[in-house]
C-alpha cells in the first residue's frame, strides 16, 4: 500500500473530490479514475467498513478506543477495490452491498465524528496514494488528507435534491423509504459532518466549488472534466 522509494508519495498526483452525501462525488470519482487510469479512494467506504464491523460486533459507536483497535485489525484484512476487482472485500467476503444501507451510513457518520477514529484512518487513506495517481473522494480529502492535491473539487447540492437522489436509488433497488424522513436524515448528517471538531465537512480554501442542484450528472461531469484538463 505504500509508495515506493522510486515514487515517493509526494510525487504521486492526487485529485480530491469532497462534498456531502448525494452530491454525486462517488460516481464522478469512479469515472475519473477509470478515464485517467488512476487509483480511486472512496474514503467513505473505509468509515462505513469500520461502522459495519462495529455493528457486527455490537461495539458502542462512541467507544473511540475500541473503534481504533478495530480499525487496526481491519487494515490487515481489507482489500482495496481495483479496476480488476471493484468489490469491497473484508476477510474474503464482498460487503459492498451491506455498506450502502442507511443504517450503516448513519453509523459511519457517528464514528467519523470521533477525532481518534479519524486519526487512525488517516495513514490508511494516505497509503492509497500510489502511482500513477489517485482520485480521492470524501469529506476532508482536500482539507486534511491530501492538502497538496493538484486539484480540489467540492460538489454539493441542496439537501432535498440529494435526498431525492438517494430515494430514487433505493426505490430502484426495491427498497421503500419515506422521503420526508430521508430529507431529515440528510440534513441531520450534514449538520453532524459540518459541525464536528475533527475535520469538519467544508470546501478547501482553494477548491473549485460546483453546485449541481439544478443540473444532471452529464453537465456536472463536463464541468469536472474541464477543471481536470487544466491540471492533467
Amino acid at each position: 500500500m505504500r509508495a515506493s522509494k522510486k515514487h515517493p508519495a509526494s510525487a504521486v498526483p492526487v485529485i480530491t473530490i469532497d462534498g456531502p452525501s448525494g452530491s454525486g462525488k462517488g460516481t464522478i470519482s469512479q469515472y475519473l479514475a477509470s478515464k485517467l487510469g488512476w487509483h480511486h479512494l472512496d474514503s467513505g467506504a473505509l468509515y462505513r467498513l469500520l461502522a459495519y464491523a462495529a455493528l457486527q460486533q455490537a461495539l458502542p459507536l462512541d467507544d473511540a478506543a475500541a473503534l481504533v483497535q478495530l480499525a487496526d485489525r481491519l487494515s490487515e484484512s481489507y482489500q482495496l477495490p481495483s479496476a480488476e476487482n471493484p468489490a469491497i472485500m473484508l476477510d474474503g467476503v464482498d460487503v459492498g452491498q451491506a455498506l450502502r444501507t442507511e443504517k450503516c451510513a448513519e453509523a459511519a457518520s457517528k464514528t467519523a465524528a470521533l477525532p481518534l477514529v479519524r486519526e487512525a484512518l488517516l495513514a490508511w487513506q494516505r497509503h492509497c496514494r500510489q502511482p500513477p495517481g489517485l482520485i480521492a473522494d470524501g469529506r476532508d480529502m482536500g482539507t486534511v488528507v491530501f492538502p497538496d492535491a493538484i486539484l480540489k473539487l467540492y460538489l454539493t447540492a441542496r439537501p432535498e435534491v440529494r435526498a431525492m437522489r438517494r430515494y430514487n436509488q433505493l426505490k430502484n433497488k426495491g427498497i421503500i423509504v419515506d422521503l420526508d424522513g430521508l430529507i431529515k436524515e440528510v440534513e441531520a448528517r450534514d449538520q453532524r459532518d459540518s459541525s464536528r471538531k475533527a475535520s469538519p465537512l467544508m470546501p478547501a480554501g482553494d477548491a473549485v466549488i460546483l453546485d449541481n442542484s439544478d443540473q444532471d450528472e452529464a453537465r456536472t461531469l463536463q464541468q469536472v472534466l474541464r477543471a481536470v484538463h487544466g491540471v492533467v
